[in-house]
């Protein structure tokens, strides 16, 4: 990915209708609502996109209709393994590469079981790399199917290969994130951060960019943070955007991703609330806190068009 600047890669979301098929009027609507933000690329077909709710070609089809839109724009990234024999995660990588992505993210937790050692993980990711050749690939942390984190060293003999130049990271420890940084210095490759508690810090120590949830909120505040958190002019708004985020944590993460649906919709994006996974109810009161986030969210934008 482009690191000459700090940028936001969004996970992106996927629309669906009212009867669960997947709304690619609305899918259209919401890249080009990331590319207006200013996000520097987009994750298709991650946790965010419900990608495991999704069949295989609905996963090709929505990358696919994500790169047409994009049309070049900015670099698209996506999920490209699911499960299965690393043979059979290979071929869908290749699928992936084939619909148009710059890199092709594999998840952590599928490459090896949680009882599995991190010998046998690294095993199968160098067999991935010799069954996809050519193909730039990326590691997601996913939550799911449980979190499996790589250490610094690992991350350090994978990027030395040449052929791995994008990481979303969701370790949660900056001391953490500051030694994969540390270990990849030099090499042609990219680590966003998810975590928006040490966002800042993160983006000092030399991550690339954010990829957090929160964009699916105020795509575009993530982009202010991405282009002033190191500007001595700002600190104080910097310092408020990030708390903000903090604050409102809880809010973001409840029923996800309904919740940013639905906080969409109250911005005046067409969009609906479906959703495949199961994830909980939109109840008064989480409505109450999107509406309360919302109001909060144009305070502090004027605050910031003020500031600017």
């Amino acid at each position: 990915m482009e690191k000459s600047r700090k940028g936001f890669i969004p996970v992106m979301l996927t629309p669906f209708q009212s009867d669960g098929q997947v709304d690619y009027p609305a899918l259209t609507r919401l890249t080009e609502l990331y590319l207006k933000a200013g996000a520097a690329g987009l994750f298709a077909n991650c946790l965010s996109s419900e990608m495991f709710e999704l069949s295989a070609e609905e996963r090709l089809q929505t990358i696919r209709h994500v790169v047409d839109v994009v049309g070049g724009e900015v670099p698209v990234v996506a999920t490209g393994t699911f499960g299965g024999s690393i043979t059979e995660q290979a071929d869908f990588v290749k699928q992936v590469y084939g619909a148009g992505t710059e890199a092709v993210i594999a998840i952590t937790g599928l490459l090896a079981t949680q009882q599995e050692s991190d010998e046998v993980f690294n095993e199968r990711v160098f067999e991935l790399l010799d069954q996809t050749s050519g193909i730039p690939l990326g590691f997601y942390e996913c939550p799911e199917p449980y979190k499996r984190l790589l250490s610094a060293e690992q991350l350090r003999s994978f990027v030395q290969t040449g052929r791995v130049i994008y990481h979303k990271d969701t370790c949660l420890d900056i001391d953490c994130v500051r030694e994969k940084l540390a270990a990849v210095q030099g090499h042609n490759f990219g680590l966003y951060d998810a975590y928006m508690v040490h966002a800042v810090d993160s983006l000092k120590a030399g991550a690339a960019g954010l990829s957090c949830i929160q964009g699916n909120f105020f795509p575009e505040l993530i982009v202010w943070l991405c282009n002033n958190y190191d500007n001595p002019y700002l600190t104080a708004e910097v310092a408020e955007v990030q708390s903000f985020f903090v604050r409102n944590m809880n809010v973001m993460h409840h029923v996800y991703p309904i919740v940013a649906k639905y906080s969409l919709k109250q911005r005046g994006i067409d969009i609906s609330t479906f959703t495949r996974r199961k994830v909980g109810t939109l109840s008064s009161s989480v409505r109450k806190g999107v509406d309360t986030l919302c109001h909060d969210y144009s305070n502090l934008r004027r605050e910031l068009e003020w500031a600017a």
